[in-house]
C-alpha cells in the first residue's frame, strides 16, 4: 500500500486532504481550520516530499519520519498540516478493515454525550441564557459551556461585570439540573482566577477551562491547587515535552488536546495514553463543526479515559459561514448526544461542489506539485 499522491482542497478557513495508494485506496483527512491555505502549502513543502512512495500501513512511523525530517520546524503549522495526512491514513486503515475509525480503536458506542459549546463573548448574559435554554428544550442538552473573562485578557472582562452576570443568569435560567462549564481563554492571573473560581463554585460550575495563559503552566497549577473545581487545559499544545510536564505535574484535572492542532489521531492517542497512566480524563477540544468534531467523537468513543462530554459547537452559519455544506451526513444531536453511525472510515462524503470551488494542489510520486 504505497502512497502515490496527496491532494489538498482548501480555502482560507478549512482544508481537506486526500491520500491515494497504489492499491486503489482513497482516504480523506483534514488539516486544522483557519489559515488552512497556509497549512496546505506546508503539506506540499514539508510533509508530502518525505512520505510519497512509502508504505502507508504504519501511520506512527510516517508521523515520525515527517517530524524528524522537519525537526528544525517544530511550530504549529507543521502539526496542522500533518493532521491532514494522519487523519486521511486512518480513514484508509479503517476502510480496509471494514470498520469505523472508532471501531478500529476498540469502541462501538451508538452515541457520544456532548456539551453545547458557545464561542461568543459579544453576546449579553440574557441572550446567551435564552439560546442555551432553547437548545436544552429542543435537543435535550444537559451540559453547556460559555465564555467568561476576555481572551488573553490580563484580568479584564469583556465588559465590566459580564462574567458575574452571565454565570448568574445562565444558572438561574437553566436551573440546577444541568452541568455548566466555562472557558476563560487565558484571561487571568492566578489571584484573579482563584477569585473568579470561588464565585464559579458558588454557582455550581463544574469545569473551569484555561483560567491562565496556557504558556504559564505554573500559574494554572496554582489555580488547580486552590479550587474545588475541575481545571482543564491543553488545547493549544502539540509538543510532547509540554504534555509530559503537564501530566507529570498534574497541572490540570482534565486534558484537552485538539486532534488537528496535535497533528492527528496518532499523537492524540499518545497523549490519551499518558493521561490514562496518570488517571486523568481527556475531553478533546473541538470548537467548530468541521471534521475535527467527527475525529474527536471517534477517539472519545474508544479511549478508556474519555471525559464526560465531547465539545460540540452551537455556532451556526451566521457565526461560521464557512461550515456550510462541506460534508455529509451532517451531525445529529438527540437527547444531548451525538449519534454515531459507524460507517467504514470516517463515514462521511465531502461535498463535490465545495471541492470543485476549493484551491487545489497535488503532490505525487516523483514530483512535489
Amino acid at each position: 500500500m504505497k502512497i502515490i499522491s496527496i491532494e489538498t482542497f482548501t480555502n482560507e478557513y478549512v482544508g481537506f486532504l486526500c491520500v491515494r495508494t497504489d492499491d486503489g485506496d482513497e482516504g480523506w483527512g483534514q488539516t486544522s481550520t483557519y489559515n488552512a491555505d497556509i497549512s496546505a502549502q506546508v503539506v506540499h513543502r514539508q510533509v508530502a516530499p518525505h512520505i510519497l512512495g512509502w508504505e502507508g500501513d504504519d501511520i506512527g512511523d510516517l508521523n515520525r519520519v515527517v517530524l524528524e525530517r522537519e525537526h528544525k520546524f517544530p511550530g504549529t503549522y507543521l502539526y496542522r498540516a500533518l493532521s491532514g495526512l494522519d487523519t486521511a491514513l486512518w480513514d484508509i486503515k479503517a476502510k480496509r478493515a471494514g470498520k469505523s475509525v472508532c471501531q478500529l480503536l476498540g469502541g462501538n458506542p451508538a452515541s457520544i454525550p456532548v456539551y453545547a459549546s458557545s464561542m461568543r463573548r459579544d453576546i449579553s448574559p440574557e441572550a446567551e441564557a435564552e439560546r442555551l435554554l432553547s437548545l436544552k428544550e429542543n435537543y435535550g442538552y444537559t451540559a453547556f459551556k460559555f465564555r467568561i473573562g476576555r481572551e488573553c485578557g490580563h484580568d479584564q472582562d469583556q465588559w465590566p461585570g459580564r462574567t458575574e452576570a452571565i454565570v448568574k443568569q445562565v444558572r438561574e435560567t437553566l436551573g440546577d439540573s444541568v452541568a455548566l462549564l466555562v472557558d476563560a481563554n487565558s484571561a487571568y492571573t492566578p489571584a484573579k482566577a482563584i477569585e473568579v473560581g470561588h464565585m464559579l463554585q458558588d454557582y455550581g460550575i463544574c469545569h473551569f477551562e484555561e483560567p491562565c495563559p496556557y504558556w504559564k503552566p505554573g500559574w494554572t497549577r496554582q489555580v488547580r491547587d486552590a479550587l474545588d473545581i475541575d481545571i482543564s487545559g491543553g488545547e493549544q499544545d502539540n509538543d510532547m515535552r509540554v504534555w509530559k510536564h503537564m501530566i507529570d505535574n498534574q497541572v490540570v484535572n482534565i486534558l484537552q488536546p485538539d486532534v488537528c492542532y496535535m497533528g492527528g489521531v496518532t499523537r492524540t492517542l499518545e497523549v490519551a495514553e499518558l493521561a490514562q497512566q496518570a488517571k486523568l480524563p481527556v475531553t478533546l477540544h473541538s470548537a467548530n463543526l468541521s471534521l475535527v468534531t467527527l475525529f474527536s467523537a471517534h477517539i472519545m468513543g474508544a479511549i478508556p479515559n474519555a471525559g464526560k462530554y465531547l465539545e460540540f459547537s452551537i455556532e451556526g452559519l451566521d457565526y461560521y459561514p464557512w461550515q456550510a455544506n462541506i460534508f455529509s451526513p451532517d451531525f445529529e444531536i438527540a437527547k444531548g448526544q451525538l449519534t454515531m453511525d459507524h460507517q467504514p472510515g470516517w463515514g462521511i462524503e465531502l461535498n463535490p461542489e465545495w471541492l470543485s470551488q476549493a484551491q487545489y494542489q497535488v503532490s505525487y510520486t516523483g514530483s512535489r506539485f
